[in-house]
């Protein structure tokens, strides 16, 4: 018998698991769409490019995506079974929750191992790819698709404004060549011209008829004299331009990924940690060195002196605001200017070390943040299984309202504590396994309660319940005081 509903259970969570997997992916590729929208659009980009697009970017929302689905398939496979007292019927026959929930407890065990070692060997490969040709999409130029009525802004250091089209003729030009600076443009209009791309898509042919063109010639003024710019106006009734308009898509190196965190699994990502850690430690100290025997205490002027006091000289006898009083008013002042420009030039130094392992430091810190992050995503799998699954067995809702309401809301919250938890180790704030790990241990206790409530057969979510203890409380209070009201009175009797 426990077999067959170890079996049910199964079936049922496997195909929710599959088919809330597939929604929440979709959501997110159409919000990864819509954020590299401008990448896609207007360049002409072949069906196959558009595939690998689709295809890496799915990979890489999946650890996003799996969480997700795990609560939200929990929570409606056991709000179904508590709908439609199936879970009752269980708990009546003397089965737990704990054995009712066993097959799937090893479902999700396996796909968080699974989990694992997708993003330690799949993910890598796939953010690879994908940022390679994200990368590779940002320098292709736009299609060309010349506007009517406005200037188009897509040839490099030109704009071209048309005036009317017709039959791929361009009629009443105006060009603006700004290749040369701002200050040295070039204007020229045409009654019309034609637009054509060459061979090898490098170049942009642009064929005008019946025109002028207006150039300032400011590097040859007369004199040196602002007033004296000489300038050429010519006159022409045919004239070809090349320009630069690589309209091929060109494949960026993926070698350009290699060194960074996106594309390194977490045996490569410890060997970059320690070997960079180590530079950085070794700066550190070598910076830190050289500030202390050739910085303080006078050493800006005496390198390497040493800082032994002959134990016949009294320090404390010596009081410094008592020696800078006796000073004359022009020492004074020359004692606190020099004060401060030894501490303009100490802040400098601080600060110019600071970027020198700066760098460093921050490598060190998105590496380690990337080696944690490959091993929360298994263990919030397993977390929101223990949220999803006890709190679809207390609210006792199945279907697609509630839970989806319910499982939005839990993710956020996750989402909100994970994405605060990456800044802060981002910024240095925080350790990065103190903030990579704070989701997972602000929401295990969630987990380990709604579990336990849930085995107990608590009413967690009965308004009634929390009615009764409202008046309890005021109930109390009421004695404490020694007051007594109408409400107070029923309630006692």
């Amino acid at each position: 018998m426990l077999k067959k509903i170890d079996l049910y259970l199964f079936k049922r969570f496997a195909v929710l698991l599959l088919m809330t997997f597939l929604i929440c992916l979709f959501i997110l590729l159409m919000q990864f769409l819509w954020k590299h929208i401008a990448e896609l659009v207007g360049k002409g980009i072949g069906m196959s490019v558009l595939g690998e697009f689709f295809v890496y970017a799915i990979f890489s929302l999946v650890p996003m995506a799996l969480p997700l689905a795990i609560l939200l398939a929990s929570l409606m496979t056991f709000g179904n079974l508590g709908e439609n007292l199936e879970l009752t019927a269980m708990k009546s026959a003397g089965i737990s929750l704990f054995r009712i929930i066993r097959p799937l407890v090893i479902l999700i065990s396996i796909i968080s191992i699974g989990a694992f070692y997708f993003s330690n060997i799949v993910l890598p490969i796939s953010q690879k790819k994908l940022w390679t040709l994200i990368f590779s999409l940002k320098q292709k130029s736009p299609e060309l698709d010349i506007p009517v009525g406005e200037f188009y802004t897509g040839i490099n250091g030109v704009n071209l404004y048309v005036r009317d089209k017709e039959n791929h003729l361009l009629k009443d030009l105006m060009i603006y060549d700004f290749s040369n600076g701002f200050n040295n443009v070039t204007v020229m209009v045409a009654d019309s011209g034609r637009v054509k791309i060459t061979e090898d898509k490098k170049y942009l042919v642009l064929t005008l008829y019946d025109g002028e063109s207006f150039e300032n010639l400011k590097k040859q003024k007369i004199n040196n004299s602002p007033a004296n710019i000489p300038y050429r106006r010519e006159t022409f009734a045919f004239k070809e331009l090349l320009l630069d308009f690589d309209s091929d898509f060109s494949r960026l190196d993926e070698s350009i990924l290699d060194d960074q965190y996106v594309s390194k699994n977490i045996k490569q990502l410890g060997q970059s940690i320690d070997s960079v850690k180590k530079i950085v430690d070794e700066r550190s100290n070598s910076l830190a060195k050289d500030m202390i025997e050739n910085k303080y205490f006078g050493r800006e002027n005496a390198h390497n002196r040493s800082l032994e006091v002959s134990p016949n000289i009294k320090i404390n006898a010596y009081n410094p605001d008592s020696l800078y009083l006796k000073l004359e008013e022009s020492a004074k002042e020359n004692a606190l200017n020099s004060a401060l420009q030894r501490a303009r030039e100490m802040k400098d130094q601080i600060n110019y070390n600071s970027v020198m392992i700066g760098e460093s430091k921050f490598y060190v810190t998105r590496h380690q943040i990337e080696w944690h992050r490959k091993l929360t995503l298994s263990f919030a799998c397993l977390i929101f299984f223990f949220i999803g699954a006890p709190l679809g067995a207390i609210i006792r809702k199945g279907g697609l309202g509630a839970p989806v309401v319910i499982s939005v809301l839990m993710f956020i919250i996750y989402y909100i504590i994970d994405n605060t938890g990456f800044k802060m180790s981002r910024e240095g704030l925080w350790t990065a396994f103190e903030g990579m790990w704070l989701s997972s241990a602000v929401l295990l206790p969630v987990g380990i309660f709604l579990t336990y409530k849930a085995a107990v057969d608590a009413t967690l979510f009965n308004g009634e319940e929390y009615v009764k203890i409202w008046k309890k409380m005021k109930y109390k209070f009421s004695r404490l005081t020694g007051k007594k009201v109408e409400e107070f009175e029923e309630f006692e009797s």
